[in-house]
């Protein structure tokens, strides 16, 4: 059997083969020290940015700390808020104002069930309205706050692609106006005293007078039994003169809201008309009503709608000179879609100057000082009260013009 040798390797193949080996190994060599000085360099980069981090951190703690602080101090309640409503911080002013003491409270919701502030209906307010009032019932006594809400700077807008909730949303504030409230009401208490005082003053004229003229005309009925009619008149127009007076008062120092119900408004003013027409006739002033028969109704107080035509009516017979009129119109207008009855009342008197048309309708405001300023004021309430409005129009020795709208239905 002949076996055939493997060939040998030639020297030079050999040496090539050697002379390649060692080449790669100084390329590995020279890649090895490379990768060192990087892994080097890397490690003392990484180094220097952990050390920057950590002093960032120390830093991001002290303004924290610094912040928490200066959050603890401040005079005023703050909430913080993320998007989910939960609380992420509350200063000691807050639990105070709230009577939270050491309650752990985590979420706005659970706030509004412990303090009876309802913060979900004031944060639906509009964005930039002023700070709302708020009145609490606590174990220290009545307590009034001034609650403002506002969303935080780069807040994110709500998406269902953002599922972060822990991003700070919004930031509520409390002030405590306790003070200024109670002295506001205060103040509001002496107002009243003293206004009630004038008023009375104006009063005790106001109505001495029509007494002594219908104690007057009652002798004259018993001594001239024949003229009675004519006396009777005089005496009928005292009495609603004065009627109109007392009235006045109790309506404008009257807490309590009138009863609306439907009614036919040209009835209820002719009714006015009528009750103020001896006071017309006393004064030697025609008093003229024109309708133009529509059956307009609104939700109406019949008493209501008889003093503000007495007030009105009553005010254009003083201002108007023997002979002259006074004219009562109505109708129904359509503004933009919506029905609205006017009633419209014109002296031909004095008029008066732009000065004082403006504050006619001012409590206590009298142009000539000689009645108690009350009866044009108790309009604007009453009217208020029907959802209506009173406005005025005057011109100097060319009369005065007032004009009624309501609402129709």
């Amino acid at each position: 059997m002949n076996l055939s040798a493997d060939p040998v390797p030639s020297p030079r193949l050999l040496a090539d083969a050697f002379s390649e080996f060692i080449s790669a190994s100084a390329t590995l060599e020279a890649s090895y020290r490379d990768l060192q000085q990087e892994v080097t360099h890397l490690s003392s980069e990484l180094s220097q940015r952990n050390a920057a981090l950590s002093r960032s951190l120390e830093e991001n703690d002290g303004m924290r700390a610094a912040l928490q602080e200066m959050l603890d101090s401040m005079p005023c309640g703050i909430l913080v808020l993320n998007r989910a409503e939960h609380i992420v911080m509350i200063n000691p002013e807050c639990r105070r104002l709230l009577e939270l003491g050491n309650s752990h409270v985590e979420s706005l919701k659970k706030l509004t069930e412990l303090c009876q502030v309802n913060f979900d209906a004031l944060a639906k307010r509009p964005a930039g309205h002023i700070d709302s009032e708020v009145s609490l019932h606590l174990g220290c006594g009545k307590r009034w706050l001034a609650v403002s809400h506002r969303t935080l700077a780069g807040a994110p807008e709500t998406s269902e692609l953002d599922e972060r909730n822990d991003r700070l949303q919004s930031i509520w504030i409390l002030r405590d106006i306790t003070a200024s409230k109670q002295a506001e009401l205060e103040r509001e208490t002496a107002r009243r005293a003293t206004a009630l005082a004038e008023i009375s003053t104006i009063l005790a004229h106001e109505i001495k007078n029509p007494l002594a003229s219908m104690e007057l005309f009652a002798g004259l009925i018993e001594q001239e039994p024949e003229e009675a009619s004519q006396w009777i008149a005089h005496l009928r127009a005292g009495i609603r003169a004065l009627s109109g007076t007392v009235n006045n008062v109790l309506s404008l120092n009257s807490e309590s809201k009138l009863r609306l119900a439907p009614i036919r408004l040209a009835a209820c003013v002719e009714n006015g008309v009528d009750f103020v027409r001896p006071i017309a006739e006393q004064a030697g002033v025609s008093l003229r009503f024109a309708d133009e028969k529509t059956p307009t109704r609104i939700l109406g107080n019949e008493d209501a709608i008889r003093q503000i035509v007495l007030n009105v009516v009553s005010n254009a017979i003083r201002h108007t000179q023997p002979g002259g009129s006074v004219g009562v119109s109505m109708r129904t207008l359509n503004q933009d879609g919506v029905n609205r009855a006017t009633v419209t009342i014109k002296d031909t008197g004095c008029g008066m100057p732009e000065s004082v048309v403006v504050r006619i309708f001012d409590a206590g405001f009298s142009a000539t000082g000689e009645t108690p300023g009350l009866g044009l004021a108790v309009c604007k309430r009453l009217i208020a009260q029907h959802g209506g409005e009173i406005q005025a129009a005057s011109q100097v020795n060319e009369g005065t013009s007032i004009q009624l709208e309501f609402p129709a239905i």
